[in-house]
């Protein structure tokens, strides 16, 4: 039985005032939350920040921004940006689009509202590569824009080295314009939120956070055309290959948080 969505987005041509305002406030707010307990109250380390910025406010205005990163707490989401200047944290045509599972973020009214105006798009886990939420973020990334993934697919409680889902492998292979791949990996989410009650955020905790290189997929997605092969061998092709260099991040990541805490 197909699974109804709470769809909220005005038409992208013409967003209404009010929309813009509760998004500019909604984002604004989570934005300066987000940077007050990552760099504040906590300690960060952030590596390769540079290649995060230059992706995030210097890349062509054609070319569409992937992120990725591990999914250890469920406060990944916004911290993660809070090493971000404040002018991406509170500017709504600036900030990421990102992914939330319908069945956590968009339980009810209230909740759809406040996550869509933060631009996050419903998604239905176990519904495929094909669904309405990838269709509209292929839509984004052929306009430019920047879109988060947390490719485990969920929150990765037990720290395992899950199969990246192959959605990412479709968003790549179908965009207009190819957009660049940037994968992050971070170490200590989960000890500023830990995953069990009272989930209660915790001060003065260290995180690594680890910016891997950009990934150029044009002449990999070009090479595999000119083979012919099919949009499902495409799309195994591209997650297999960021799933490669994802676990090498985990490793590297891994080791600067070990001699940052010895």
């Amino acid at each position: 039985m197909p699974i109804e969505l709470i769809w909220l987005f005005p038409n992208q041509t013409k967003v209404p005032r009010s929309w813009r305002i509760g998004s500019q406030l909604a984002i604004g707010v989570v934005g300066i939350l987000g940077k007050f307990w990552i760099e504040w109250v906590n300690k960060v380390t952030v590596y390769n920040r540079e290649a995060l910025h230059k992706a995030v406010a210097n890349r062509d205005k054609n070319t569409g921004l992937i992120t990725l990163a591990n999914h250890y707490s469920c406060l990944d989401e916004p911290l993660l940006w809070g090493v971000l200047q404040l002018k991406y944290l509170i500017h709504p045509e600036r900030i990421r689009w990102s992914l939330g599972s319908h069945d956590v973020c968009f339980t009810n009214y209230w909740h759809a509202l406040f996550f869509s105006l933060g631009k996050t798009i419903p998604v239905v886990r176990g519904n495929g590569v094909y669904q309405k939420s990838m269709d509209f973020v292929i839509s984004k990334l052929n306009n430019g824009n920047w879109v988060h993934l947390f490719p485990e697919g969920k929150v990765n409680l037990e720290k395992e080295r899950l199969r990246l889902k192959w959605g990412i492998g479709r968003l790549i292979s179908e965009s207009s314009v190819t957009p660049i791949v940037l994968p992050i990996y971070h170490i200590g989410m989960d000890s500023i939120l830990p995953n069990k009650t009272p989930y209660i955020p915790q001060i003065r905790k260290k995180v690594t956070y680890l910016v891997g290189s950009p990934m150029d997929f044009t002449s990999d997605i070009k090479t595999l055309s000119d083979l012919k092969k099919s949009p499902k061998e495409k799309r195994k092709y591209i997650t297999d290959k960021i799933q490669e260099e994802f676990f090498k991040l985990r490793l590297q990541a891994e080791e600067l948080h070990e001699k940052a805490a010895s």
